[in-house]
């Protein structure tokens, strides 16, 4: 099934890559004698931009630093945010990839998994371009089944989440819509 290698340099094969400035370094020193610069958690987010719209290029803008406050109301609320993800999953299955897994992208935000804050430095973050309020493709389910499957065997990931579970007094993505079990979860509370 896997259809991406996650290569040595953090880089999934096969899909496109646009430059996001919104990471920076793992930590080098993890708490609990963990391995440094750890990977083991995907969190799993849902984002559309206009809301609810879907296939413009306000995505890539607002994780490219380019969003255009004057484009739409709700830019000019964001076009400032700092904010990234690893990978984005487009409603036609397309899979971008705007940081390398082993940089920490700017996507969970203040969050806590089993007791563990600041989810960026142990996590990869996965958009699925949608929204809480209607069903994800099947496509886009079969990409990220492949791309999990790809995360899985490169990083010893222990859990897949969703945002509302790492934050959940801010965040309710991936949302309602999202059906768990299409994918293969390690573990999910």
């Amino acid at each position: 099934m896997k259809s991406y290698a996650i290569n040595e340099a953090g880089m999934a094969t096969n899909a496109q890559y646009i430059a996001s400035p919104n990471f920076d370094t793992r930590p080098a020193s993890v708490p609990e004698n963990r391995p440094e610069n750890e990977i083991s958690l995907v969190v799993i987010h849902n984002i559309s931009l206009p809301p609810s719209q879907y296939g413009g290029s306000g995505i890539i803008e607002l994780f490219t630093n380019q969003l255009n406050p004057d484009e739409h109301p709700y830019y000019a609320e964001i076009h400032t945010r700092k904010v990234s993800s690893h990978f984005l999953i487009r409603r036609d299955g397309a899979l971008i990839q705007f940081v390398s897994c082993l940089h920490r992208a700017w996507h969970a935000g203040a969050s806590n998994w089993n007791g563990r804050e600041r989810c960026n430095d142990f996590s990869v973050g996965i958009e699925l371009e949608g929204s809480d309020f209607e069903a994800f493709e099947p496509t886009q389910y079969h990409k990220l089944k492949e791309l999990i499957a790809s995360l899985t065997s490169t990083y010893p990931i222990q859990d897949i989440v969703g945002h509302s579970d790492i934050a959940p007094i801010r965040k309710t993505d991936p949302g309602p819509y999202f059906d768990w079990s299409q994918i293969d979860k390690i573990h999910k509370n």
